[in-house]
């Protein structure tokens, strides 16, 4: 497996997708057990709204850190150790994760399943961005994230039948067996001629040492703002969204995220297409943000509407921010070999990490305006940002992969 493999369902592109079916099952979890699992913790549903938030930023800290932590390791030590290593860690959290008993036990954990959960989706990435034929690049990582999305709405389903606990138990099961499965992948042979040459590996430090090799760093991390602030507030908080929209049924966070989850995955595959057909990923980029746009406007005029236009409202904007496989790639691809999983690594879980401080921005315009207000200014300000950045970023389809950053 030293070449690259032309196919996009080699062993390696479906182990990578199931890794990332496992951790987007245990990414989003606590999202869709959120309200059940603090309920039964004894919390009020006042504390259950400014827990949920401190969890899931805690949660997103870990991401921030494991990302650095699992993109360096990624360079240093090999795509695969990482993909051995996070996954060990993110199953026992969440298995411990079953056994908590209070607030600040929860967050420990979510932390720590947090870290674990940083490395699977980078490293899987870089690994099948190596192995693939760059013409059929973006194609594979598509196929991986949207297999791997699914996860979301596997999570759904298992909590409508199992105790939230339960649940927990189920992430780290699927975790432990596909380790078995982690044994039959090869790593990248881009990786392994790396190791023969003398040169700077998985240095976090070099992304800030260059000024042009920043500029590529931080404008891949910006492009990926929007998914957060879709999922992380519109969608999580959706049904708080729902009453200060004057909707009288019941929304369940849960249920939206399912929703958006399913049409993320149609998303993302697409995606793939799209950029593959247009041979560009920009191009592609900007067609989806295009969509983001106009779903989130929908989503802020549901006055007085129903339940169900407010779910089909979530699978709009989820199917709309669908370029996430599409964002990692093009994180991969900005930088050479001695680079690339800390790049493809670190970048998706900055992203993550900045969803407390679109939380905390949110909750800032909440003291000078209303609840509906200060949710699209919030978009508002994250859209533009991304736009801009995504205007000033390197193309990067057919890009050859063989290099290295000095």
């Amino acid at each position: 497996m030293h070449k690259q493999s032309a196919s996009i369902f080699s062993i390696a592109v479906i182990v990578a997708a199931l890794g990332y079916f496992v951790d987007i099952y245990d990414l989003l979890l606590f999202n869709i057990v959120r309200v059940d699992s603090l309920k039964d913790l004894g919390l009020s549903p006042a504390l259950i709204k400014s827990e949920g938030e401190f969890i899931i930023s805690i949660q997103m800290l870990g991401l921030l850190v494991g990302g650095i932590i699992w993109g360096v390791m990624g360079d240093k030590k090999g795509r695969l150790s990482v993909l051995f290593g996070s996954i060990i860690l993110y199953s026992i959290a969440n298995i411990v994760n079953g056994f908590v008993q209070t607030p600040n036990q929860y967050a420990l954990v979510r932390f720590i399943a947090g870290v674990g959960l940083a490395g699977e989706l980078g490293a899987g990435i870089t690994l099948v961005s190596e192995l693939t034929l760059k013409e059929k690049r973006g194609l594979a990582t598509s196929v991986v994230a949207g297999i791997g999305l699914t996860g979301a709405v596997a999570a759904y389903f298992i909590s409508q039948s199992f105790d939230w606990r339960t649940c927990y138990f189920i992430g780290g099961g699927l975790g432990l067996c596909l380790l078995l499965l982690r044994i039959s992948v090869f790593e990248s042979g881009l990786y392994n001629n790396l190791k023969e040459q003398n040169v700077k590996k998985g240095s976090f430090i070099m992304f800030f040492s260059n000024k042009q090799r920043f500029k590529k760093y931080m404008l891949s991390i910006l492009v990926g703002l929007p998914t957060w602030y879709v999922i992380g507030i519109l969608v999580a908080f959706s049904n708080d969204f729902a009453k200060a929209f004057g909707i009288s049924e019941e929304v369940l966070p849960k249920k939206s995220t399912m929703y958006a989850y399913v049409a993320i995955a149609i998303g993302d595959v697409l995606a793939g297409f799209v950029s593959h057909w247009l041979r560009s990923r920009k191009k592609a980029l900007f067609i989806f943000y295009i969509l983001t746009v106009i779903s989130i406007v929908f989503y802020f005029t549901r006055q007085n509407g129903t339940a169900a236009g407010m779910y089909a409202i979530c699978a709009a904007m989820g199917f709309s921010t669908g370029f996430w496989a599409i964002f990692v790639t093009m994180a991969a691809e900005q930088f050479g070999t001695n680079l690339r999983a800390t790049a493809a690594t670190t970048v998706p879980n900055m992203v993550r990490g900045a969803l407390p401080l679109m939380i905390l921005l949110f909750n800032g315009l909440q003291h000078v305006t209303d609840y509906i207000t200060a949710g699209w200014i919030t978009g508002v300000i994250v859209m533009a940002i991304s736009i801009i950045a995504a205007a000033l970023t390197n193309e990067t389809y057919g890009k050859d992969l063989n290099y290295v950053e000095v």
